[in-house]
Order: structure tokens, then sequence, then C-alpha cells
């Protein structure tokens, strides 16, 4: 080529069909092929004509819808020698690329472009789908550009689909004309993938993760039917930004909105920033030419370095099965069709490094069927793909825990509580049989306990967020350090004599708790998972009148505030609902404090005394 060669006369010059595109491959070759609904289908299913033609290709794949042409190829990879390197396993249930297993090359995606352009893995030919060129000859990889735009850098050969269909993307996504060299020109519709089914599972597990979201978050997220429950959820959030692997139509809806503003990302600020596309043609078509979406590399995008520069950012991913020590498998779930290995653990770790950043692994409790629990006592004969030390927050549709920072015992205690009820009991045996529970801990019913989500409520009090919310099992720690910081005084009013040791089996009844006949709220300030409690209200019924005592605590820096009469409410509101009679307290004439408490309660409250106690007691 001459390097005075004008772009336009090039781009004749080159032009062909596929045939005869095709056929420049030779047997033996190593064949990259464009990523995920970038894939250039009519070059894929003209090679897979003509198969016959070739020996021992290797196809090298990030991931690939399975109805998609390169799923004929896969079916085609025993008897003609193909095999499919596949970077991203991906849902891989259609029986031809599962065949293909053992081809999976485990790999972060920030990592595969240096594989590429240092030529450790040559790539001797890119099969590649772009959009028309511009007046200056570049061409965009428009949906696909994650490790698309690294192979079409690197490979000895590239052979570049035009469809005028394809988006053109802003960023980093251009090649130009000089740097290919074969053209086929064929429209075609881009892959789509539609709308996901909406799950019940999925719905609920985005209440809790809708709670873990602040306003002016920076998003990632992965695709599947819970990413798109959670995108829902967050319709009235404000100032939210993207960087993520994946664009979908639920980002879409959520910048029509006015819910993405990318305005406090504090990098990129006002961009979008993603590696690739996802979605319907109407989402196609919304990103076309946005000067708001910019696509990167993926050694860009997925670099942990980036996305810890971002304010507040969150990461949140589908697991498939995880341990109760926090060990993550994350391979394939169903409406998951792209869930794999390769792109979370750079977003985990660059979350987690983020200031006020989170790493959300989310997963649905048991299988679809319900016969499992995809929490298990220990992965064996599933790869980890998330080390438990890089664990920060799981959430179930049971509710959510942090295990940063947690002991193996507090994370098989946390891990159970938020399984499925009908799995706790084995959970519980299999953990004290491995030791990684103390032979303290007893099973009781409230192990079955389901956490009323709808009792959560946020405050603010001097400026502070403070959470009223049910108290959970994980709890005990953080409520022992409560009653240790009272002072005599209210340690007396509270328990009705000295007390200087709060171990477990005294307090025990605060925090195993079924949510129904023994309930207790706390207040507590600070990092979700870290805070510290500084108000307790409880209730525990007494079977043999359907009435239910109450007790409460608050730490004096708190007191006056308003904080207990909240609790007071919602003791009532869950009391009335589970079918209790009503309260009863029992104190000294001299706590002011609990009966002008009690006495706020919208019921006709009568007194009596039991030797030297007061006696407050009312009906619902």
């Amino acid at each position: 080529m001459v390097e005075s060669e004008y772009w336009a006369d090039r781009y004749v010059e080159i032009k062909s069909n596929a045939e005869k595109a095709i056929s420049k491959i030779k047997s033996g070759q190593r064949i990259f092929i464009g990523s995920s609904c970038g894939e250039p289908q009519h070059l894929v299913k003209t090679l897979s004509d003509s198969s016959l033609k070739f020996t021992d290709l290797e196809i090298v794949r990030l991931l690939s819808l399975e109805s998609s042409p390169l799923t004929m190829i896969a079916s085609k990879s025993k008897c003609q020698n193909f095999n499919i390197r596949s970077f991203y396993l991906g849902s891989a249930k259609s029986k031809s690329l599962a065949d293909n297993s053992r081809f999976i090359t485990p790999i972060n995606l920030s990592a595969i472009p240096r594989l590429f352009k240092s030529r450790l893995l040559p790539i001797h030919v890119a099969l590649i789908q772009v959009s028309p060129p511009d007046d200056f000859g570049w061409l965009s990889l428009g949906i696909s550009v994650d490790i698309t735009y690294a192979a079409a850098q690197s490979a000895d050969l590239v052979i570049a689909q035009v469809n005028t269909k394809m988006p053109r993307v802003l960023g980093r996504s251009f090649i130009h004309v000089n740097d290919v060299d074969i053209i086929v020109e064929k429209d075609e519709e881009l892959l789509a993938m539609g709308e996901q089914p909406d799950l019940d599972s999925a719905n609920e597990i985005s209440k809790y993760v809708k709670k873990l979201i602040e306003d002016g978050s920076t998003l990632q997220t992965c695709l599947g039917s819970t990413p798109n429950a959670n995108l829902l959820a967050l319709s009235d959030k404000n100032d939210l930004g993207i960087h993520t692997q994946h664009l979908t139509d639920g980002i879409m809806r959520l910048v029509s909105m006015g819910v993405v503003t990318n305005k406090k990302k504090g990098f990129n600020d006002g961009k979008i920033v993603a590696s690739t596309a996802i979605g319907t043609n109407n989402f196609y078509e919304f990103i076309h030419d946005n000067p708001a979406i910019e696509f990167h590399p993926s050694d860009y995008v997925n670099n942990p370095g980036i996305i810890s520069r971002h304010n507040k950012m969150v990461s949140m991913n589908t697991a498939m099965a995880m341990d109760l020590t926090g060990q993550v498998a994350s391979d394939a779930l169903p409406y998951n069709n792209f869930t794999g290995v390769t792109g979370i653990l750079d977003f985990v770790r660059g979350a987690s490094m983020s200031e006020n950043g989170k790493s959300i692994l989310m997963l649905t409790s048991t299988s679809s069927n319900g016969t499992k629990s995809r929490i298990v006592p220990t992965l064996k004969d599933t790869a980890v793909v998330i080390p438990r030390g890089d664990v920060q927050y799981v959430v179930t549709e049971y509710g959510f825990v942090n295990l940063f920072g947690k002991t193996i015992q507090e994370r098989a205690m946390a891990m159970i509580s938020i399984s499925h009820p009908d799995f706790r009991e084995e959970l519980f045996c299999e953990a004290k049989d491995i030791g990684l529970l103390g032979p303290e801990r007893t099973l009781d019913e409230s192990m079955y306990g389901v956490y009323p989500i709808q009792l959560e409520e946020e405050i603010e009090r001097d400026g502070e967020s403070i959470a009223i919310r049910p108290v959970k099992r994980v709890d005990e720690r953080r409520m022992q350090e409560h009653y240790y910081n009272m002072s005599k005084k209210d340690i007396v009013s509270r328990f009705f004599h000295e007390k200087t040791s709060f171990v477990h089996d005294d307090i025990d009844y605060t925090f195993e708790i079924d949510y129904k006949t023994n309930l207790t709220i706390v207040a507590v300030y600070g990092e979700l998972g870290f805070g510290k409690v500084i108000a307790v209200g409880e209730y525990m019924l007494n079977q043999s009148n359907n009435m239910a005592e109450i007790a409460f605590s608050t730490l004096n820096e708190w007191q006056g505030k308003g904080i207990s009469k909240i609790i007071m409410m919602k003791l009532a509101e869950a009391a009335r609902e589970n079918g209790i009679k009503g309260f009863v307290a029992y104190t000294s004439p001299g706590n002011k404090g609990m009966i002008s408490l009690f006495n706020t309660l919208a019921y006709k409250v009568e007194t009596s005394f039991d030797e030297d106690m007061l006696c407050l007691s009312c009906n619902f």
C-alpha cells in the first residue's frame, strides 16, 4: 500500500464478497470473532459453510449468544477439528458450546488485550463488524469494542463486515480503513437481546440492592434478570453515573428519566463509559452518535485503577454459588446469558478501592426449581472466581450482609441468615461439623425467621443518617458493644440491676429472633455492616396471655431525639400484624422516660404496681 493512497480509493480496492474473504483463511490459524451482539454474522455463517475446507482452526471468542452463527461452528467442531477458545463461557447451556468447555481460558478481561498485542497469543485473522466509514475513513466498532479493538489492532489479517445498521459509537472505538485488509459490505439486523423475564426473586433482591446505592454513585452492572430489576428499582435515585462493561436497555431508561446524569462521577464526568452494548434495536439507535456515550477497550474500562477513580463506585454482579466463608463461583445462571468469570473480579477490586465504593454480589438463594441451595458449606467441584477476601456485600431475596472484615464464624452466620429458610438447619449443622461455628452456637426457631424489610427506615438526626431496622443475627457483636457503652444508670433501668457482663448467653434473645413472637429493632449509625447500635427496642411474647413485654435502651448522647419513639411505633406495627394482643412494660416509678415513651402509643394505657415495679399495659 502506498502511504499517500486516499482511503476511499483503498476502500474500493479491498472490497470483496464473504466467500473470497474467508478463502484467505488457512488451516491451523487462530481466528478471532467479534464479541456478543457485535458478532459479524454474515462472515461467521460463511466460515461455517466453508468448514470442510479447513482443519485445526482455533476460534477465539469472548462471549456469544447461543442462537448466534458462532454456535453453528461449535456444532461442527468435533468433526472438523474446530477448537473454540473461550475467555467468557457465557451461559454455554447449548451442548455444542458446552462440549468445548475444556478450551475455556481463565483470565481477567482487563488482561486480554495485552495477551493479543504482545503476540503471546497471536491472532492470525480477525472477523469484525463495523459501521460505514465517516468522511475521514474511520470505521466504528459500534457495540463491540471490549477486546475486539485489540484483536483488530494485532491481527495479521483483518476482515471487516461493514453494516449500515451498526451504530457509530464515540470514544476509542474507531479503526481506519487503511488498517483493514478486506471489506465485506453486508447489511443485516444486529444480534439483539429482548427484555429479561420478570422474576419474583430478582425483584426481592432489588429492594435490598436499592438500599445500598446512594445518590451520586457510579454504577457497573452485569447482565440478567436480577441486574435489570436493580436498574428498574433505582428510578428515584439522583445523579447516578455509569462506568460498566455492558451497556443495556435498563441504563437507557434511567438516562431518559434523568436518573443517570454522570455529573458526579469524579472521572469522565458527563460521560457514560462502557465497552460493549447488548440490548434491543431501539437501544442501538439510542447509542448511535450519542455524545454522552463513549466506548473504550477492556484494558481501560476493566482496569481496576481506572475503576477506582470514580466516586462511590458500585459494582453489581451475580454469583452462581457461594460458600459459608464467602468464596464465590460465578458461572452461568438462568436468564443470565452472559455471566462468566472474566470481568467480575476487575470491578469487584476496582469498586472496593474507590472512595466510598461498594462491591455487591447478588444470588438467588436456591436454584430455579428450588431444590438446591446456592449457598453451600464449601465450594468443592466448582471454580472459585472471587476469593473470600475480596467479597463485601452479598444480597439474596432474604436480605443482605457485609462480609468485609468479618471472621469465619461471623461470615458463616451471616450467609446462613440470608439463605433460604428451608436450608438453614442443614447449613447450620454442616457449619458446626466442619468447625465454622463454635460449640456454643445452638439451633432454634429463630433460625427460620424471614427478615421484615418493610420495617426499615432511614432518618436524619444532627445531620447524620441513622438506619432504623430489625436486628439481624450478624449484629451480635454490635449489640454487645451497645450494652457495654451504656451508663450504669441506664443499665439498671434496662436490666433492673447492675450488670457488667453481656456475653452471648446473656443477650442472645435480642438477636436470635424470629421477627414474630420476638422482635428487636435497632437504630444504627455508621457504615453498613459496621455501624454502631445507638438504640434498641424489643418485644418478647408471653404465649399464655398473648401479650408482649417491651424494653428499650438508648445511649446517653442520642437520648431525647425521638429515636425510641420511632422504634416503639415500628414494634407496635409489627406486633399488631403478627396478631399480638398488646404490650406490657415493667419499669421503676422514677423512669419518666420509659413512662412517657409508653404513653406515646395510640391506645389506652393502664398502670398497676407489682411490688416496687410500675407495670404499664395496653391492648391494641
